[in-house]
């Protein structure tokens, strides 16, 4: 009796390849057509975008005049630019670090008229005759700011891409709060995670950091 062959089996590797070609062949994603030459320049894919998708606005300019770390600026800034991006890209003061760029982890919170702001959360327009501080505004030279200080002491970091804004933070309670509680600290510094969770290093260090300035440190 003849044994009956089984079909060839297809590896897997064979079959996905064989499914993103179709697909590719199928003409459409996303509602761009795919194309075999190299990358779309940005005129042409949006030449090719659905109706719905044409709405872009070219850039509206608009002077800003604001004080930065005690500095007075006057900056030409695009209307939907956030107060990171001109601290970063048009001050070059990249101590402010982005990371969620959506108000969540806190790494880009600043001063403004003496309040913690997540700097990615508002506008550089919304700063005109604003007094803005950010971290390269604390120190005086070569003497750390109380804060900066006990942080080193207090081990209140290990990445260190948090550590601008937890500073920038306890900065806005003890210029509220000279003599805060544990809890007060805690407070200021529930809208910034520190994935790396030095949190006991960092309550700490805001505690000592406040105990060193009521004494003139």
């Amino acid at each position: 009796m003849r044994q009956q062959q089984r079909p060839p089996r297809i590896a897997r590797r064979t079959l996905l390849k064989a499914v993103g070609t179709a697909a590719a062949a199928s003409g459409l994603l996303g509602g761009v057509r795919i194309r075999r030459r190299g990358r779309l320049s940005g005129q042409a894919l949006a030449a090719e975008l659905p109706p719905a998708a044409r709405g872009y606005r070219p850039a509206v300019m608009q002077a800003v005049t604001l004080t930065v770390n005690g500095q007075q600026y006057t900056v030409e800034v695009d209307t939907r630019d956030t107060l990171a991006n001109l601290l970063r890209e048009r001050l070059h003061l990249t101590g402010t670090h982005v990371t969620c760029d959506r108000g969540e982890c806190g790494a880009c919170t600043v001063v403004v008229d003496g309040r913690a702001v997540y700097s990615c959360s508002v506008l550089a327009v919304q700063m005109q005759g604003k007094e803005v501080l950010t971290v390269e505004g604390l120190a005086k030279g070569d003497q750390l700011d109380p804060i900066q200080q006990a942080f080193i002491e207090c081990d209140g970091f290990q990445c260190g891409y948090c550590t601008a804004g937890q500073i920038m933070s306890i900065k806005a309670c003890l210029m509220r709060q000279p003599d805060p509680t544990e809890a007060d600290i805690r407070n200021a510094v529930a809208g910034n995670i520190c994935r790396c969770g030095a949190y006991p290093g960092i309550i700490a260090a805001g505690l000592q950091a406040a105990k060193a300035q009521r004494q003139g440190g």
